[in-house]
């Protein structure tokens, strides 16, 4: 009996044993996740943090682009640069110019094996041209002159799929129809702006959407987005990209795309109860303003056609930015805010356009208009979707791996006759579905902290001017809390720089930084150019500088002359505020001058000032 009695009581300690072993294992796998997860969310604001300073530095170009118009005058100096900025684009007048743009005039080799372009379109047709897509074939050219027409903001009944970013990531889209089903009357789509920039097949995505929305005008709706704009798409890629693929017809196809993006409507209702925009929305936001906007006149959405000069003026046009009527501020409101949790509408300093409003004026502007839903995009999420204000706005994001392999997943929303929203969300990334979490969070770290030290080398000067101001004694050594101070207060990113200073700072002691040390160390590659000054100020305004190189090549032939380089710096060291010897830009202008012609290929020019991440190939 007694043995008995101390077996029972040996199994008992020996399960209170494996229960207390699997609480141990449960609360480190529990920090272990914990501490991914803030990993994670670190990460994220990274690259969060770094993308809206991209888009307010584009922002601050637009403003400093309206500072040169309301101080221009025809006798100035650089008033053919400037005609060059604010031209009126040669597109021909509407009745002209369907036949300019008509596909029969397009030539197609007798070595193209792929879909041809035959009217009327079907779905069998387009079905074909997506197949092509997804075999990594070249459309016959002639699709890229398929062209849709919207008039204004649209009532449509129900619809039962829709997409938000897409951002040239075809993968994406492809294997949304592969799990959806393609668009048809029977599947009908909205697909909510940014389908270009960023990715490298905006112009397939295009021509898809293009391709179904011509065969199933009543069932396929595509709302325009802040990317859909000719003067953001010289910053960021889709540019580049169509003048890559089609070096003939490309400049054609861009004048074409830029008149088609004037069209897409701002705005979709569902069943007059769902309000559908790419932004959001403001507490001035009224859609039967948004009706009434000639949007064909708005192909830059914070450029606004104002009047012209008289004849008797040197430039031909003239354009005024930022004349901010209500109508305008509207359109700037519906492609470019964010929602916030506080009530209220506050300009949205962050991305340097649009509005943050909050749960307030969303009840005011759905009330008015006796909706129930906001569905927008234009912010990526985590998880493809997030619902915010009481569950009545709905951010939905359809670009995963947006920043980095495994940083987000994308997602689209079906939704029926109740109007209840059902979330679908994926990584198209094989890679991504091989990574384990840890692995995941990994990739995406390190590419998130090689952005975060390109950011720091290029303030490097006014980072050491920031620390010099914690250390009048120039010992070299700051504490750790103004090095976290100065770099935000030069950087503005808005990032916990303390929690971050392991991955930035080598070593640290009892607390204190070697600034000058850490500066040195910063593992990217110096200007390949010697002249020290200049590359510091190409390098911080990289982005900048080659906007503004783009819109001077007016002709897109890649080139600029050596006046019209030296004219864009003296613009940009104004807009800047940062003084270069016209000798010193002179002298930058010969020496990538590489052939003599007297010409620079902007391409080769930024290529040259490309920064390297050392720390990647080590």
């Amino acid at each position: 009996m007694g043995c008995g009695m101390g077996k029972s009581e040996a199994q008992l300690k020996k399960h209170d044993r494996a229960i207390r072993a699997a609480l141990l294992i449960q609360r480190w796998y529990r920090r272990y996740v914990a501490r991914l997860e803030m990993r994670r969310r670190c990460t994220w604001n990274i690259f969060q943090s770094i993308e809206y300073a991209g888009e307010q530095n584009q922002i601050k170009l637009y403003n400093f682009f309206g500072f040169l118009m309301d101080h221009f005058t025809p006798a100035s100096s650089e008033r053919n640069l400037i005609s060059h900025l604010f031209r009126e684009n040669e597109i021909c007048r509407d009745t002209e110019w369907e036949r300019y743009f008509c596909y029969k005039s397009i030539e197609v080799p007798d070595s193209y094996s792929g879909p041809h372009l035959t009217f009327p379109l079907t779905f069998c047709g387009v079905s074909k041209l997506v197949e092509a897509f997804r075999h990594k074939q070249v459309a016959d050219l002639s699709f890229a002159y398929i062209f849709p027409r919207n008039t204004e903001y649209v009532h449509v009944d129900v619809i039962s799929s829709y997409t938000g970013d897409l951002h040239g990531q075809l993968e994406d889209l492809l294997l949304i129809f592969y799990k959806n089903g393609l668009p048809s009357s029977e599947k009908p789509y909205v697909f909510n702006g940014d389908f270009v920039d960023r990715g490298k097949n905006s112009l397939e995505i295009l021509l898809i959407l293009f391709g179904f929305l011509l065969v199933y005008p009543n069932d396929i709706y595509l709302n325009r987005g802040n990317h859909e704009d000719h003067i953001v798409n010289l910053r960021y890629g889709f540019t580049k990209e169509v003048l890559g693929k089609y070096r003939v017809h490309g400049k054609k196809i861009l004048k074409l795309l830029q008149k088609i993006f004037s069209w897409l409507p701002l705005a979709t209702v569902i069943d007059h109860k769902v309000l559908i925009v790419h932004g959001g929305i403001s507490d001035t936001t009224d859609l039967d303003t948004l009706s009434q906007v000639d949007r064909h006149r708005v192909r830059a959405a914070l450029m606004i056609e104002k009047k012209m000069v008289p004849s008797c003026c040197s430039c031909s046009f003239l354009f005024c930015f930022f004349t901010l009527t209500n109508s305008s501020t509207q359109i700037v409101d519906v492609l470019w805010s964010d929602p916030m949790p506080q009530n209220g509408c506050i300009p949205n300093k962050v991305r340097g356009g649009g509005c943050y409003w909050g749960p307030d004026v969303t009840e005011e502007v759905l009330g008015r208009h006796n909706l129930q839903l906001l569905i927008r995009s234009h912010e990526c999420k985590q998880d493809g979707y997030e619902f915010c204000h009481n569950r009545k706005v709905l951010t939905i994001f359809s670009a995963s791996n947006y920043y980095e392999v495994g940083s987000n997943r994308g997602a689209y929303i079906r939704m029926g006759p109740d109007l209840v929203p059902h979330f679908n969300q994926y990584q198209a990334s094989k890679t991504t579905r091989e990574l384990t979490l840890r692995q995941s969070v990994g990739w995406t770290e390190r590419s998130a902290l090689r952005a975060l030290r390109e950011q720091l080398f290029v303030h490097k000067s006014d980072l050491i001017i920031a620390f010099q101001e914690f250390d009048p004694n120039n010992t070299g050594m700051i504490s750790l809390r103004h090095w976290a101070s100065a770099t935000e207060s030069v950087l503005k990113l808005s990032l916990p720089w303390r929690v971050l200073r392991p991955q930035l700072v080598s070593s640290s002691q009892c607390g204190m930084v070697n600034y000058q040390q850490w500066i040195r160390e910063l593992s990217i590659t110096e200007p390949k150019l010697e002249v020290s000054l200049i590359s510091q100020t190409i390098y911080k305004n990289h982005s900048n500088l080659e906007t503004v190189f783009r819109i001077i090549d007016t002709d897109h032939s890649g080139l600029i002359s050596l006046e019209e380089f030296r004219q864009t710096w003296k613009l940009l060291c104004s807009h800047i505020k940062t003084e270069i010897s016209d000798e010193t830009i002179t002298d930058l202008a010969h020496s990538i001058d590489f052939n003599k012609d007297g010409s620079i290929d902007i391409n080769e020019f930024m290529e040259a000032f490309r920064l390297v991440d050392l720390s990647a190939h080590t």
